[in-house]
């Protein structure tokens, strides 16, 4: 109960270092997700709307990609942005910018894959109606696009979700700088491990907070364009 007053404290409270978490937390999250979306939904609608040979291979490499380990994504990253890398030059490793990098190696195939899933059901009768109507590849899938919009939402969501909860990877290629590259998973991780419990329940709860509005604000947008759909 002690650990708990306390974390209420600081998170009500004006500690810059938690507000500087929350930050780079949420700056983290969205830039990946955003950026997972916009590769793996595309991808996703040509593999669940498309019949292409090699398709089944495409799925199953896919489908391991979606059970990557954090860290061995971290790994990757981590060597392609070391100093001895082919993109060291660029200076990324241990910044905001890599720990995207690695969320998007991890939350692609993920969306990619519900996508699909999604896609797949409705795929036949859309592809029935874009043929009798005379519709191109291109525009039948921009009509996918739009007839699966409620559903991506839910695709995204689990992206997002997948985002703010990660700690290997973002911990090998952030390094868990203070004031830099340290987010709200990591921090939890170093304050139990420093013992400092009040500032890890208040890092917690503060996870719990965010998960719940946003989930929140996702139900009520969906089901919106559900009931204008």
């Amino acid at each position: 109960m002690e650990y708990l007053i306390k974390a209420f404290s600081l998170l009500f409270g004006s500690d810059p270092e938690l507000r500087q978490i929350i930050g780079v937390t949420l700056q983290m999250s969205f830039f990946s997700t955003t950026i997972s979306s916009l590769f793996g939904i595309p991808l996703g609608i040509l593999i669940g709307s498309s019949d292409f040979r090699g398709k089944k291979w495409v799925q199953r490499i896919n489908n391991t990609l979606m059970g990557l380990p954090p860290v061995v994504a971290g790994l990757i990253v981590l060597l392609i942005l070391s100093r001895s890398g082919p993109l060291g030059k660029l200076k990324l490793l241990y910044t905001v910018t890599a720990m995207v990098v690695a969320q998007v190696l991890l939350i692609t195939p993920i969306i990619t894959g519900l996508t699909a899933t999604i896609v797949s059901i409705r795929a036949p009768q859309i592809r029935e109606t874009a043929a009798g109507m005379g519709i191109s590849p291109f525009k039948r899938m921009l009509y996918t696009a739009y007839d699966c919009r409620v559903q991506f939402v839910s695709t995204i969501l689990a992206g997002f979700g997948r985002a703010i909860a990660e700690v290997g990877a973002v911990q090998i290629v952030g390094g868990n700088v203070q004031f830099k590259t340290r987010v709200m998973t990591t921090a939890i991780m170093l304050q139990t491990n420093m013992g400092h419990f009040e500032f890890a329940i208040a890092l917690g709860l503060v996870l719990l907070i965010i998960s719940f509005i946003i989930n929140a604000l996702v139900q009520k947008l969906s089901d919106g364009q559900a009931e204008n759909a």
